[in-house]
């Protein structure tokens, strides 16, 4: 499997395999992904992870990820990936350098429609990162199957038509 190149990518997303598609995010082989206005995270009441709004920080006023927390985001890209595709999400690497950690569930199979949920921790020991909606958080590469998968997504995944961000289903 050799990854989709950037006109390829854009003529993908220009027919509504992302939405919504910002030609700026294209990559030479990758799309780059913003982080969605809600988060889950822990609460001391409750071992399920809360809602928690986004939408109301920006890069001025960020939510703070303290050291070694662990929340779930969401993309804000809605994607369609066709049966004879499927995806890699990575975290760009100024994200990684600021010691924001994603947990390395970034495969997306054949078929898959939805938000991409994403498992995000801050790796620095004593210094808090900021999050916001609409920061550049990851990336996805695309590959050619080398055939259609008999079922796609759609029939065996549990996460197919997300919305938002959600917490694990089992």
């Amino acid at each position: 499997m050799s990854p989709l190149a950037d006109w390829q990518i854009t003529s993908l997303c220009e027919s509504g395999m992302v939405t919504p598609f910002l030609p700026e995010l294209i990559n030479p082989a990758s799309l780059d992904v913003r982080l969605g206005d809600m988060l889950l995270i822990e609460s001391a009441e409750s071992p399920e992870l809360v809602p928690y709004p986004l939408k109301r920080h920006t890069v001025e006023d960020p939510y703070w990820l303290v050291p070694g927390q662990f929340v779930l985001g969401h993309t804000q890209e809605y994607v369609r990936v066709p049966n004879h595709l499927s995806a890699q999400f990575s975290l760009k690497s100024s994200r990684a350098r600021e010691a924001i950690e994603h947990l390395l569930a970034g495969w997306i199979d054949p078929g898959f429609h939805g938000v991409i949920t994403l498992e995000l921790v801050n790796s620095r020991q004593l210094h808090r990162v900021p999050l916001w909606p609409g920061m550049r958080i990851g990336q996805l590469t695309f590959f050619e199957m080398s055939a259609v998968p008999l079922r796609g997504y759609a029939e065996t995944g549990r996460y197919h038509l997300a919305e938002t961000v959600e917490a694990s289903k089992g």
